[in-house]
């Protein structure tokens, strides 16, 4: 985002597109072993499996599970791969998903030149009267916490405010008005990305848009979850393909279980994001 305000383009939907861009470049690496362990794969999965067929029943037996796992081990040696290879870039990319949720959630709590726009706006509403109460109300209407009345607290509650936050706002403090327009202006420029708000979420702006008559933001945040499912399903099949053995074993319950899996975690996606931030 600071790169992005020395070239004067604040706007944090972009700065999310070039972050993923950056993080996937720096897993280039990993990636390249990912797929070529997929592709290897089935060349090795009839090897496998006749290991597995091999010492079926003997599980009790330590002494052949030993034998399977040294026979197993041969195989991926035999191929140059490791097994955990294929795992290494998920486990990196977990720490990172989990920690850009938070920042998402919450940008000025953590991306300093983002909560110094609203500051102002926030350090004039903490010493006007009945701000604390509109903003408490406020708060519980978009899910937010707000214990005690602070310039952080505030900048918090601004964050997710809707237009019609904003409208309410100007019309409860008059006196602030300009103010308030001013930080709403900046705040949009930031926040809002091809027409949605990246702060609210799509089931949120659909329901809006609804009662607005705007069928294009309607259909701008729909794509949203549309396009989450569509393009894990994608990527799954797209890694199923390179790495299924050319007689796939339809009888297989691994293989099974992660035909499932495939179906189910897109629409999971979808659900998901019909509820967190467009972000």
């Amino acid at each position: 985002y600071w790169l992005q305000t020395q070239i004067g383009l604040e706007n944090i939907g972009l700065c999310i597109i070039l972050f993923t861009i950056v993080i996937y470049l720096l897993l280039t690496p990993l990636t390249i072993q990912q797929q070529k362990f997929s592709k290897l794969s089935a060349k090795m999965n009839p090897e496998l499996q006749a290991i597995q067929k091999k010492y079926k029943g003997k599980n009790q037996d330590q002494a052949a599970m030993m034998k399977m796992n040294e026979e197993t081990q041969a195989v991926y040696t035999k191929y140059g791969v490791n097994p955990m290879g294929s795992c290494l870039q998920l486990i990196i990319q977990m720490p990172i998903l989990f920690a850009l949720y938070r920042v998402i959630w919450n940008i000025p709590a953590y991306v300093t030149s983002v909560k110094e726009a609203f500051l102002p706006l926030a350090t004039s509403l903490v010493s006007a009267s009945g701000a604390e109460s509109f903003l408490s109300e406020a708060a519980s209407s978009l899910n937010v916490t707000f214990k005690e009345m602070t310039d952080l607290t505030v900048v918090d509650v601004l964050y997710k405010f809707k237009p019609s936050n904003w409208s309410a706002l100007a019309d409860a403090f008059p006196s602030l008005s300009s103010q308030i327009t001013s930080t709403q202006e900046n705040v949009d420029k930031m926040n809002y990305f091809l027409g949605l708000n990246i702060a609210d979420s799509p089931m949120s702006i659909m329901t809006s848009a609804f009662q607005t008559g705007a069928i294009l933001m309607a259909i701008g945040a729909l794509m949203i979850p549309f396009l989450a499912a569509l393009t894990q399903w994608l990527n799954a099949k797209l890694m199923s393909a390179a790495s299924s053995a050319p007689a796939a074993d339809d009888n297989n319950s691994m293989a099974s279980t992660m035909k499932t899996m495939n179906t189910v975690m897109p629409l999971m996606s979808a659900v998901f994001c019909l509820t967190l931030p467009v972000g």
